[in-house]
């Protein structure tokens, strides 16, 4: 499972890459500069990231997380994960119990724990845009598959790849499921999902990106051929850009954690970030240090530190 890849029955871990090409983990980790400035917020991407490959939160984890909250440093989970699954985290949520869903569509409150998730603010993808795309998609990559995550739950198209953890309310054409007299019409649409049978996973998102262009954000997290399609501007950095901004806190004084593609723009937004030992390339190349792969909880390792640097 891997933020929003996970829809499918896909079970290959959370790296983009097999096991076995896993770089090793660098036993000197983390490496990179010190933030510039006091930390006051920390942004964790989830699957591949903070979670260790069977979903599990480390004791070590819950621990660190725990003592950053406690000394005044919020964290915030980042995910392309919809609000519904999100109770693996529920139970590690501290003070503002917020986190960022839907890789940025969607800001949720986790206090109400499992199963009784808020939304506090919902970023939509129009419907007119998620046609226009699904239009751009059919044209430049035939074969591909479609699926409408909106708040209520998850719709797809029939060729798209049976789903793990969701029954979908609607299987029908994109253009159905997106139509103005549709069943769910009055229900935001978070995002859509994009699916190509054939196309690598990082061909599928080049292609993808040339031909949407300014029409919406697109990027992956699978390590299927599965793109994540949001409204155009719309991305983890852009929303945790408006919470930081609500809070008085500049990306000098966050600490970014991520593995994936979509995790690219809030790391080079934050003003320190963190590319995984397990991470993409695109995403090692955007952070400015590495620390250890997410099963031997790189995120707690750097925490760690960051705390003992707090208490010096």
């Amino acid at each position: 499972m891997r933020d929003h890849g996970d829809v499918t029955r896909d079970v290959t871990p959370q790296t983009g890459r097999s096991a076995s090409d896993r770089p090793a983990a660098d036993p000197t980790a983390p490496v990179g500069p010190a933030p510039a400035r006091p930390t006051r917020l920390i942004a964790t991407d989830l699957d591949g990231t903070l979670l260790r490959d069977d979903k599990s939160v480390s004791e070590r984890t819950i621990a660190a997380l725990a003592a950053a909250e406690a000394a005044g440093v919020e964290v915030f989970f980042v995910t392309g994960r919809p609000a519904r699954w999100m109770d693996v985290v529920s139970d590690h949520v501290h003070g503002h119990g917020l986190a960022i869903c839907g890789n940025g569509a969607a800001v949720v409150d986790l206090h109400g724990g499992p199963g009784a998730h808020r939304f506090v603010k919902v970023r939509p993808m129009e419907r007119e845009t998620a046609l226009t795309v699904v239009d751009i998609l059919r044209a430049a990559a035939p074969g591909t598959a479609f699926a409408v995550e909106r708040t209520v739950g998850i719709e797809h198209e029939l060729a798209y790849p049976p789903l793990m953890f969701d029954a979908a309310g609607t299987i029908a054409p994109a253009e159905k499921l997106l139509a103005a007299d549709a069943d769910l019409t009055d229900e935001p649409v978070l995002k859509l999902l994009a699916h190509h049978p054939e196309l690598t996973p990082d061909a599928f998102l080049a292609l993808a990106r040339t031909a949407i262009g300014d029409h919406a954000s697109v990027t992956r997290s699978s390590p299927t051929a599965l793109l994540e399609i949001a409204g155009p501007g719309v991305s983890k950095a852009s929303t945790l850009a408006l919470c930081c901004a609500e809070r008085g806190i500049t990306p000098a004084e966050v600490v970014a954690f991520g593995d994936m593609p979509n995790d690219v723009e809030m790391l080079t937004w934050a003003g320190t970030s963190y590319a995984m030992g397990n991470a993409h390339p695109d995403v090692i190349a955007a952070a400015s240090g590495r620390t250890v792969a997410n099963n031997e909880d790189g995120v707690a390792v750097v925490i760690e530190q960051i705390l003992a640097g707090l208490e010096g």
